[in-house]
């Protein structure tokens, strides 16, 4: 293969960081095995159910939800909420039981993870609003706090209009070695690393050539390949894709989707939620394995408005968060006012007709 040219990025001191310029590495010339059903008998399937966390008396709904789920190793629920009378984090048992709420959590996570390393599990979220990284024990116990003073201001987006840098940071996923990753995807869709220990490391992506991303929505890690990956929402592109860590263009995962608005792997599985309505299943070659709860009214995706009253089971209105259990059920968090969580529940595999 043709030696890369190299386009330079700001790293901190002994990090070296390789980018591929766009005319070798655009990432709609290098393109991974487009997807395509998967044989039935590889197809794994999930059955459909009625909504499964059951809200404590005196909560007639979630609250505005703009965030994100995900699961403990221990399959407890944690969903974060923006507003409603159990703001921040709320956490529900494997049977959907409400159990509490994360103490310290902040209202406004956009996106966050739970992850578990060599020093215990934790929560490690962006904050869309105070434009910093938090991590947290479950009980929430705040562990480490990453300032975005910590990222260069040259890669803070400027407003136009006020001529002020920000950051919107709205992802993050967690490396084996304890680096994090976070988007800012609504202001710069670049992603910034650092280590463990919450040192800054560097920063990729960007608006420009060779990402072209347009909302760089949320992050997720792919573990199937050695060395692992990172899988990017690229949300108003349509558009999922392969980076490596430091940060290289490897491909589009998948094209042409419903607005791509979050990931996760689980196994050979990677699951996408996307906004306009639908949940979309890959397999390791990246081809479609299942779509779930695939909503074919226009008036009803991709909102935040939907009533519960016009709410059907196992139809999605607005995925925007997706988190798998350690058995393999996926939940699927809503973009709505009222908020929403589903369940598909993991069956067996279909078998060879």
């Amino acid at each position: 293969m043709q030696r890369n040219r190299l386009l330079s990025a700001r790293v901190a001191p002994g990090i070296a960081l390789v980018v591929a310029t766009a005319s070798i590495f655009h990432v709609t010339q290098r393109k991974e095995p487009a997807p395509s059903p998967a044989p039935e008998a590889a197809v794994a399937g999930w059955t459909i159910g009625p909504d499964p966390l059951k809200l404590p008396e005196g909560m007639p709904e979630l609250g505005n939800q703009h965030g994100d789920v995900a699961i403990a190793s221990n399959g407890d629920i944690y969903v974060s909420l923006m507003a409603g009378l159990r703001s921040g984090v709320q956490v529900y048992s494997a049977d959907g039981t409400y159990l509490r709420n994360v103490k310290n959590a902040p209202t406004d996570f956009h996106g966050f993870v739970i992850h578990k390393g060599a020093d215990g599990e934790f929560i490690y979220g962006p904050q869309l609003n105070a434009g910093k990284i938090v991590k947290l024990t479950l009980e929430g116990d705040v562990v480490m706090t990453i300032p975005g003073e910590s990222i260069p201001k040259e890669y803070w987006q400027v407003n136009p209009k006020n001529q002020q840098a920000a950051l919107r940071l709205t992802g993050c996923t967690v490396a084996q070695n304890g680096d994090i990753f976070v988007t800012d995807g609504y202001a710069s869709d670049r992603v910034h690393r650092f280590n463990a220990k919450g040192e800054y490391l560097a920063t990729f992506g960007g608006k420009a050539a060779p990402y072209n991303f347009k909302t760089l929505h949320k992050i997720a890690i792919d573990h199937r390949f050695d060395p692992p990956r990172l899988v990017g929402t690229d949300r108003a592109n349509n558009r999922v894709v392969h980076l490596s860590l430091e940060g290289e263009v490897i491909g589009e995962i998948a094209t042409d989707l419903l607005m791509p608005a979050a990931a996760v792997v689980q196994g050979d599985l990677l699951a996408v939620g996307e906004i306009k309505g639908r949940v979309t299943i890959f397999d390791k070659e990246n081809r479609v394995v299942a779509r779930l709860g695939e909503n074919t009214n226009p008036q009803e995706v991709g909102t935040n408005k939907i009533e519960p009253t016009q709410w059907k089971p196992g139809v999605v209105n607005a995925p925007h968060g997706v988190a798998f259990s350690p058995a393999g059920d996926l939940y699927v968090s809503e973009y709505s006012v009222h908020g929403r969580v589903l369940k598909f529940s993991k069956a067996t595999a279909v078998a060879a007709r």
